[in-house]
Order: C-alpha cells, then sequence, then structure tokens
C-alpha cells in the first residue's frame, strides 16, 4: 500500500476528532457509515448494493535527513461502489501532491504533481456472526502506469490483501490486515512485499470509534528493510452517512515513513 510510513518513539496526542464502525445488525437505525478510514488497515466489508461512498482527507508528512527538511502535503481518496451486496469496485489514490524541500545548498524548493491511481475491487467472503465469527474480506489493487513528473509509475503495480472485523468484546474490535505487494521502488524497480496491518477499535458509542493501529511492509524498497508506522485516532459519525476523522502518527523503522503526519478526514456515503 502505497501510503507514507514513520520513525521516532515519541507519545502522540489526538486533539479532536470522531467516527465509527457500522454495526452488524439488520435494524435500519443501525445502518451506519463504515468507512475503510482513518487508520492504515482497511475493513472487510463493503458498501452495499447501489451504495457510493467517496472518503478524502488532507495529509501532511514531515520528513528529515540530516539537515535536509521536507514536507509533502495531498489529498488520499478513495471511491467506493457496491455492484452487489458482496462485491464493490474501488478507484483509490493521493490525487494531487505538494512536496516543499528544505537544505542548507538550495535552500527551498517546490514541486508538484498526480500520485499514481488504482483501480480495485473488495469482496464480503463471510459476514460476522457474534464475538465467534469474524467478517472476513478480499481486497485487490492495481496501480496502472499513471500519475506525474517524479511521482509517476513506470510499470503495472499492485497487491493483494486479507482483512477481517472481529468484535471480540463489548465496544471493542480487531482489524488485521495480511496481503502481498508488487511495488516500485524510488529508482524505478519491482519488488515484492509482505504486508500486515492492524487496527485496534473501542467503540463507546455506535457513532464514536477511537482507535490505535500499525502499518508492517518488508521490504520498504529493493532489498531494503522494513518499515513499521503507528496512529492514533479518533472518528465520529454525524446522522448515518457522514463521518470526519482525524489521526496522528510516526514511524519506528524504515527510512520511507514520515515523522510525523497528520489527517483530516470526511467521509460521505450516497
Amino acid at each position: 500500500m502505497p501510503h507514507g510510513h514513520l520513525s521516532t518513539s515519541a507519545t502522540l496526542i489526538i486533539v479532536a476528532a470522531f467516527a465509527a464502525a457500522a454495526p452488524a445488525h439488520a435494524d435500519p437505525s443501525d445502518d451506519f457509515i463504515n468507512p475503510d478510514r482513518p487508520g492504515i488497515a482497511d475493513g472487510s466489508t463493503t458498501v452495499g448494493l447501489g451504495h457510493f461512498q467517496i472518503e478524502t482527507a488532507i495529509q501532511l508528512e514531515y520528513r528529515s535527513n540530516g539537515d535536509e527538511r521536507e514536507r509533502t502535503t495531498f489529498i488520499p481518496t478513495l471511491l467506493r461502489y457496491g455492484f452487489s451486496k458482496s462485491w464493490e469496485f474501488r478507484v483509490e489514490g493521493n490525487t494531487f501532491t505538494w512536496q516543499r524541500q528544505q537544505d542548507p545548498t538550495q535552500g527551498h524548493t517546490c514541486s508538484n504533481g498526480f500520485a499514481p491511481s488504482s483501480i480495485g475491487l473488495k469482496y464480503n467472503i463471510a459476514e460476522a456472526a457474534g464475538s465467534t465469527q469474524p467478517s472476513i474480506g478480499a481486497l485487490v489493487r492495481l496501480f496502472p502506469p499513471s500519475g506525474s513528473g517524479d511521482l509517476r509509475n513506470s510499470r503495472t503495480t499492485g497487491d493483494y490483501r486479507l482483512a477481517a472485523d472481529w468484535n471480540f468484546a463489548d465496544k471493542w474490535s480487531l482489524n488485521p490486515n495480511v496481503g502481498v505487494a508488487v511495488y516500485e521502488d524510488d529508482t524505478k524497480r519491482s519488488y515484492t512485499a509482505g504486508l500486515f496491518a492492524t487496527m485496534l477499535n473501542y467503540n463507546p458509542s455506535k457513532i464514536v470509534n477511537l482507535f490505535i493501529d500499525t502499518g508492517l511492509q518488508y521490504p520498504e524498497k529493493k532489498n531494503g528493510r522494513a518499515s513499521l508506522i503507528f496512529d492514533v485516532g479518533a472518528a465520529y459519525i454525524i446522522g448515518h452517512d457522514i463521518q470526519v476523522d482525524l489521526s496522528v502518527g510516526t514511524g519506528e523503522a524504515g527510512t520511507k515513513p514520515p515523522h510525523p503526519f497528520l489527517a483530516a478526514g470526511f467521509s460521505k456515503r450516497f
């Protein structure tokens, strides 16, 4: 998943925000939006037959290497459409991206462009049944050559993941992902990577979600080492079809992750 990862040990504090996970009840009053954002791990459920959903945010990432500093701002966006009860079509990418670099020799430099976009599918393999049977889903993404400037990928890449949602206790759930990917590094070399992410959720009510999650990719580039990222966040559902969220994170391993990153998101179901 070509999202940012981070580095540096620190206590992360969420200032405000909220969101929710759609409970598995037939009562229409419990039919809440269930976005795949915020957080690193994607959910196992689909948006449902005939529903269209947009999930977007503004995200800032900071990186440093000695005296060099970089700030990246982008708008991660996911579009989802349910063409059956168990299947959905997905279009995803970081869309337009702004980068600002600072180093002692060249001062400030700026660049911008479009990040690669993916097309994909999600399939809900099994629905949840209480605390004993988690919901299970499968996701596949393909990134055809797309994007602009230095952000453009020159060949088709992609990933495949299995996701689960397990309501193991009252107000608590676990959302693990595991998968494999073929990506392209900064030198345009292809490499295969293993993916793992998991999110621990606490839902004090049906419309409030607090979470902490982590994501691991190995390797982060061809012949590279692993990257590891942590983040915490919260989300809040307005009505039944809108979610707002806030998250902050940092990485613990690797050279690719930002440290830190901040994201504020908005999701809407139609």
